[in-house]
């Protein structure tokens, strides 16, 4: 009498397993490279958004010397104002591009130009010199294009930091050494229109 030997699954069973492993394994590699993809690619447009802020910094930065020439003889008496600025830039100049330091140098420049426009703007014979306006207008145009670009990189930034910290995409962000960006914030007393008593001239 012959004993029965140990029962074995279907060969076909056992393809059809491997089969189903293999796929789903695929699947899985697909999405996370997928994913990944899609991480750098919204981290990339974090930082290209970033760089078109500065730009628009840069022509802040470049209309500075020109505004200052234009106004040191009116404003003699407002010269800790237009040092302040001058200051700003060469600090803005001085810093690496993307750092801590640079985007501090913006809101310190912007502070310093916010005081010096309050100026003007208390100055008749200011506001009517004609090159004093066209780089007031300049300036102006200067400081939207800064406000639009900032909020565009904000947009940027919730994106991407949307990907990074939900799931499942999280967990391929938390492998690939991806971070939350911080988003920008205008400078503490941004919203506040300075203060500014002129002397008699």
């Amino acid at each position: 009498m012959t004993l029965p030997g140990p029962s074995h699954p279907p060969r076909g069973a056992a393809t059809y397993v491997l089969g189903a492993v293999v796929v789903c394994a695929a699947a899985v590699g697909i999405w996370a490279a997928g994913t990944y993809n899609t991480l750098v690619q919204a981290r990339v447009a974090v930082d290209t958004q970033w760089s078109q802020v500065e730009v628009q910094y840069q022509r802040r930065v470049d209309l500075v010397p020109s505004l200052v020439a234009a106004l040191r003889g009116y404003l003699i008496q407002e010269r800790t104002v237009l040092e302040a600025v001058a200051r700003a830039r060469e600090a803005y100049l001085a810093a690496p591009a993307g750092s801590a330091a640079r985007v501090h140098a913006a809101g310190a420049l912007e502070q310093g130009l916010g005081r010096l426009v309050g100026v003007v703007e208390a100055s008749p014979a200011l506001r009517s010199n004609e090159t004093v306006a066209e780089l007031m207008d300049e300036l102006a145009g200067t400081e939207n294009r800064i406000a639009v670009e900032r909020r565009r990189y904000n947009d940027r930034v919730l994106a991407y930091n949307t990907r990074v910290l939900t799931l499942p995409s999280s967990l391929i962000a938390r492998a690939g050494g991806f971070q939350p960006r911080e988003y920008f914030e205008a400078a503490p007393g941004a919203s506040t229109a300075p203060s500014v008593t002129l002397p008699p001239r």
